[in-house]
Parts: C-alpha cells; sequence; structure tokens
C-alpha cells in the first residue's frame, strides 16, 4: 500500500527506486557524468516501455504522411485515457466532498485536453488528395469507433447507450463501457454534491437513470446562479465551476477541431465507419457538455 492507503502499481523489474544519497554517490563517483552502464534494460525505458511504443506504428501504405496520421491518432488515444484518469480521480474526490482537493486534476485535465488540441497541429498538413491516397486502406476505421473517446465523453456526460454496440463482439470493451454507462458521470456526482451542500435540486434528477443523457433543469440553474454571487476566495464550489468550465471549454475546441480537420480532408463525405461524416459531427456539436454552467451566466 502507499501513503493514501491505496495498492501500489507494480513497479517494471529493472526500475529500483534510488535514495538522495545513493544518487550523490554515483555521481561522485562518474565525476559529473551520466552513468552509461546498466546490468540490465536502461531504467528509462523500463519505466516508459519507449521501444514497445515506437513499435506500435504498422501503417498499412508506404505513403510518408500516413505515419503522421497514424501516430497523431495514437497520440490522442493516450491523451483521451489520461483525461479520463485525472476526471475518475476528480469524481473520487467530490463523492468525499473535497472540493478544493478536486481542483488539482481537474486543472491537469484542462491542461492534457490542451495536448489533445495541439496534436490536430500534427495533421494540417493533410489535404483530400494527401488522405486520399491511403484513406482506402483503412476500411471501416474510423475515429468514431474509439472506445476510450467513448469512455471521455460518458465521463463528461454525453451519454447515448447506442455508441457502445460497434464493441459488441470486444468483450472486455463492450463490459468496461457498459459499465462506465451505469456508474454517475463527474456532473452526476457534482449535482449531488450541489445537494449536498443545500441545493434544492428536485429528487427525481437526483435519482434518474444516470446511463440517460442528463437534460438541463432550472433548479441547477439557479443553483449555479447562487453560486457564483459569492466571489470570496473561499467559495470553492465557484472554483469548483471554473474548472469545470475551463474543462469543458477544452473539450468543446477538441470537437470543432475535429470538425475542422475533416472538413479540411474530406468534405461532406460519408464518414469511413458509415456516419454521415461531416453531418454527423456538426449536430454531434449541439450536445452541451455541463450545461447549465452556460445557461447560467445569461441570469448572472
Amino acid at each position: 500500500m502507499d501513503q493514501t492507503g491505496r495498492q501500489a502499481p507494480n513497479r517494471p523489474a529493472s526500475v529500483r527506486p534510488v535514495t538522495p544519497r545513493q544518487r550523490a554517490a554515483r555521481a561522485a563517483r562518474n565525476g559529473g557524468e551520466p552513468t552509461l552502464e546498466f546490468a540490465e534494460r536502461v531504467p528509462y525505458d523500463a519505466y516508459v516501455q519507449a521501444s514497445t511504443l515506437h513499435q506500435l506504428q504498422q501503417p498499412l501504405s508506404s505513403d510518408p504522411g500516413e505515419m503522421s496520421f497514424l501516430m497523431v491518432s495514437q497520440i490522442m488515444e493516450l491523451y483521451f485515457g489520461l483525461t479520463c484518469h485525472e476526471l475518475r480521480e476528480t469524481q473520487r474526490l467530490i463523492r468525499a466532498d473535497q472540493v478544493w482537493e478536486a481542483l488539482a486534476p481537474l486543472g491537469r485535465a484542462k491542461l492534457h485536453l490542451e495536448g489533445l488540441n495541439a496534436a490536430w497541429q500534427g495533421l494540417r498538413w493533410m489535404s483530400p488528395a494527401d488522405f486520399n491516397r491511403f484513406r482506402n486502406l483503412l476500411g471501416e476505421g474510423s475515429g468514431f469507433q474509439s472506445a476510450m473517446y467513448r469512455q471521455l465523453e460518458f465521463l463528461l456526460g454525453l451519454r447515448d447507450q447506442t455508441l457502445i454496440r460497434p464493441f459488441r463482439r470486444q468483450t472486455e470493451v463492450h463490459a468496461a463501457l457498459t459499465a462506465a454507462l451505469a456508474t454517475p458521470s463527474l456532473w452526476d456526482d457534482v449535482l449531488a454534491l450541489l445537494a449536498r451542500h443545500g441545493f434544492d435540486l428536485p429528487a427525481d434528477l437526483l435519482a434518474r437513470d444516470v446511463a440517460v443523457e442528463h437534460e438541463p433543469q432550472p433548479l441547477v440553474e439557479a443553483a449555479w446562479v447562487r453560486i457564483y454571487d459569492d466571489a470570496g476566495p473561499d467559495n470553492h464550489l465557484r472554483l469548483l465551476g471554473e474548472a469545470l468550465s475551463a474543462v469543458a471549454e477544452e473539450f468543446g475546441d477538441w470537437r470543432w477541431n475535429h470538425v475542422k480537420a475533416v472538413q479540411r480532408t474530406m468534405g461532406a463525405k460519408v464518414g469511413s465507419g458509415g456516419s454521415a461524416g461531416l453531418a454527423w459531427l456538426q449536430r454531434s456539436m449541439a450536445r452541451v457538455v455541463f450545461p447549465e454552467l452556460w445557461s447560467a451566466r445569461t441570469a448572472m
């Protein structure tokens, strides 16, 4: 167990803890030069698994641009997973009424989403002609089928049970997505937090089926108006609202950047996964993350 009482993660065999005294002694022996000889695997590689990461790219064509498309897609997958990790930690803290502590993982999630958005820059070179050189080789493969992106959407409260159907034959992935749908979203946990803090929210809202997407409620909007009326430094709920807003903004930027990338490379063609492509993405942007945080601003 670690100091928080949670199970300590497994450490790669080649990664051994080093104390400051041991580090200083090694530096003295090396005369200030880096260590160049190791009995086993290089510790950096054992920890980061870099040699494994760099074997995960398997382009389907000889077109040099495909590697950009493939690796940027993989980078985005890693950012999806990292953001999910931070949002789940936020949920854990909010459920424990540790609002101040929840601001840290939310802040990290916002920064990870900034990195996710920056990843689009690596594909701005791609024209329709560039994409068409290898697009047909992707078959029915589409970002629409990203299970980790669905996890991220579910955590943020965007829920559609039909979107887990493509994973029915991947039993572990399907089970994880089904479990995510049955678990309250971050927004659901925030609403429960507001109720615990004395805000009058409908009982049926707090007891609703969390697998169904939340619909905006006037009493939730009114709660945020009251929260924002107190600009004092000890109003952690207002700080929470701002941190959630920042996450929602960055996620909205990612969705808009996705629309722009599709416009640039495909126009209004049918999507690789069979969707209406651009039109489907544009419709999906009408679903708002943390809706009452935005509508409440009209009444502030």
